[in-house]
């Protein structure tokens, strides 16, 4: 449940048009699309938008919301038949693709996660229990933060669009964190 009051009728509108039209937006451009430009397609002025929604990464979080949501739902449910490292193996490759649903959004992800939207606060308390599970079973270093997962995530991200690479090149980046990129040896 929120602690937001209610919307009226009208401002609920408003706000769904400006959610589906940015979608649409930033699907077409990225996440750098103008502001007035979301506004201009939703049929609302850009104070309408900026009452709902005071940042750029206030928008982008809420158009993102319900697939963070889905995203640490998932998370939990695997997470029964995955060894610790093998659920933040999953969850960094998951976070890396849906970071990448919007051109240049990986660049500010982190300011993104940190709006408090439903989702965000779902992804951010899943991605803090399965590096506190990773610490407490020794498969990841106690070293390790949050904040490197986001780090890690943001530089795939970044890559992936910047190189043109296939988002099936995420699961070989992750493993490169995780694993380093020195050959195990058996002495």
């Amino acid at each position: 449940m929120s602690d937001q009051p209610a919307l009226r009728a009208d401002a609920q509108k408003n706000r769904e048009l400006i959610l589906s039209a940015a979608e649409e937006l930033f699907l077409e451009k990225g996440a750098g699309v103008p502001l007035e430009e979301v506004a201009k397609r939703a049929g609302v002025g850009i104070g309408t938008l900026y009452r709902r929604f005071p940042t750029r990464e206030a928008l982008l979080a809420a158009t993102s919301d319900e697939r963070f949501l889905s995203m640490a739902e998932n998370s939990r449910a695997r997470d029964l038949n995955l060894t610790p490292g093998d659920a933040v193996r999953a969850y960094l490759e998951e976070l890396a693709m849906n970071t990448s649903t919007y051109r240049s959004l990986a660049a500010s992800i982190g300011t993104v996660i940190q709006c408090g939207t439903p989702g965000c606060n779902a992804i951010t308390a899943e991605g803090h229990r399965l590096l506190q599970r990773g610490h407490e079973t020794g498969t990841i270093r106690r070293d390790v933060t949050y904040e490197d997962f986001i780090y890690v995530v943001t530089a795939i991200s970044i890559a992936i669009e910047n190189d043109g690479l296939s988002k099936s090149r995420i699961g070989h980046l992750v493993d490169l964190f995780l694993n380093g990129i020195s050959e195990k040896r058996s002495d």
